[in-house]
């Protein structure tokens, strides 16, 4: 789908919606006007963008933040804007928003072994959310500055070199540790979107090796120490088992279970469901929003968050085991995916590891989405790709084979993925020997509106022994 045109005549649409929504701040009151201002900065600063200097990924990620933005504000606003410039403000701003998925589309090369977009409109609605979502997260990330990446670049120095003695950075499956197996978790009862479920919690007990850098940083987030996870098991008959891994920013119970249906999963294929909170997100979290200091820009703490919901994991699992429990796979969505990778590659006796749109690779996630300004001054620094490659070695699933059968690993991914780069998607599916892997029409939040995603999972639940259906 990669073009080059001088002009992207789309970008009108924002600029156009822009203007306007200067024109209702400028007659209205100084309230209209603190309003108004945010949406028409935003699409007249990545309308102008689009048009003027095409061709940076980040772009649209404004545009199309401010055309939803833009069409929240005008529906509120809509009995004081009357009929007519109400409406033209809402159809003005939809289609900046669904103009910043044509742009994103239109402005990515083609990757070897993915299938190429089909231009539509519901396509570019679909990358249109990615780019607003991305937009929010790039708002809202926390990078070291000053001191502080200074820091941040001697503990990758520091910490690579320690993994370079212990032999880490040759054999990184020796970086994990065996887990303590899990007793007895404390359960409790809760209710999430209708449905039952017990809430495990336990002393996670992980703690990064004894003069690994960062160690005692990372284990003052105390509210990361107790491990949680959310839990739906059939009583009586042993059942098979299928462990649920969330993506980031994700780790309640009410937002979980939205993403690995009940309904379908535990009514209808009668399976019992794990679904761990993944280190410091939801319950766990450092910081005021779920997942901060993981995939943050501290290299070092994501290394141990990673270590640690490993070990969590491998815990809940000795659990499970213990009582009994038929095949047990693994799911994983996003950063899920990742961890599903990685635990596929340490686990020996999953029945099937599913890893859909899934990152896979940290040092590049970094080295994409980091603001421009940020990477320079890492690279600055002293800090490069490579170094972050090296550092995250011990937990990335790309440098260990799996070991789960080929035959039962399966992956999906959107075409048009803006929020992990599809090149990463196909990487992964390579490692992993090419097994089963279905591409959709769509970005990284629309896998379940494609059927064949269902079909896919379904039948690998099926072939490796934990589904009938």
């Amino acid at each position: 789908m990669f073009e080059q045109p001088r002009w992207h005549a789309e970008a009108g649409f924002a600029i156009a919606a822009g203007l306007l929504w200067l024109w209702v701040g400028a007659h209205g009151g100084a309230l209209t006007f603190a309003v108004a201002v945010v949406p028409a900065v935003m699409l007249l600063a990545s309308g102008g963008s689009t048009l003027l200097w095409p061709g940076d990924h980040r772009i649209p990620h404004f545009m199309a933040s401010g055309g939803v933005l833009g069409v929240v504000l005008a529906a509120l606003a809509w009995p004081a804007l009357g009929l007519a410039a109400g409406g033209t403000l809402i159809g003005l701003c939809a289609a900046s928003f669904i103009a910043a998925g044509t742009v994103s589309v239109r402005q990515e090369p083609h990757v070897e072994d993915v299938p190429l977009p089909r231009p539509s409109l519901r396509l570019w609605a679909r990358v249109g959310l990615d780019e607003a979502v991305m937009a929010s997260l790039q708002a809202w990330m926390r990078f070291p500055r000053g001191a502080e990446a200074a820091r941040v670049h001697r503990e990758v120095i520091e910490a690579t070199e320690f993994f370079e003695e212990r032999g880490w950075l040759d054999k990184p499956i020796e970086y994990h540790a065996e887990p303590p197996a899990l007793a007895a978790p404390q359960v409790q009862p809760g209710r999430a979107r209708g449905f039952d479920f017990e809430h495990l919690s336990f002393e996670s007990e992980y703690e990064p090796h004894v003069l690994e850098p960062g160690r005692d940083r990372f284990l003052a987030y105390s509210a990361n120490r107790t491990a949680h996870a959310w839990m739906l098991r059939h009583r009586g008959a042993e059942r098979p088992w299928l462990v649920c891994l969330h993506g980031f920013r994700m780790g309640s119970p009410r937002i979980d279970l939205s993403a690995f249906d009940p309904g379908l999963y535990h009514e209808k294929l009668g399976l019992n469901l794990m679904v761990p909170v993944l280190p410091l997100h939801g319950p766990r979290k450092a910081g005021w929003r779920s997942g901060d200091r993981f995939l943050d820009g501290d290299a070092v703490d994501t290394v141990h968050a990673e270590a640690q919901a490993i070990w969590d994991i491998r815990r809940l699992l000795s659990w499970i085991r213990s009582t009994g429990a038929g095949p047990i796979g693994v799911y994983g969505i996003s950063l899920g995916g990742y961890n599903t990778a990685l635990l596929a590659s340490i686990e020996s006796d999953l029945a099937c590891a599913i890893a859909g749109v899934p990152l896979a690779d940290m040092a590049r996630i970094f080295w994409h989405h980091g603001p421009e300004l940020h990477v320079r001054h890492a690279e600055h620094l002293g800090l490069g790709r490579s170094q972050l490659e090296r550092v995250f070695r011990p937990i990335a699933p790309l440098s260990m084979e799996p070991r789960v059968p080929r035959e039962h690993r399966a992956i999906f991914g959107g075409v048009s993925d803006r929020i992990v780069p599809v090149e990463m998607i196909r990487d992964l599916w390579r490692h992993w020997e090419r097994p089963r892997i279905e591409w959709y029409q769509g970005g990284h939040l629309s896998f379940n509106s494609d059927p064949r995603i269902a079909v896919l999972i379904r039948e690998t639940l099926r072939d490796s022994g934990l589904s009938g259906a």
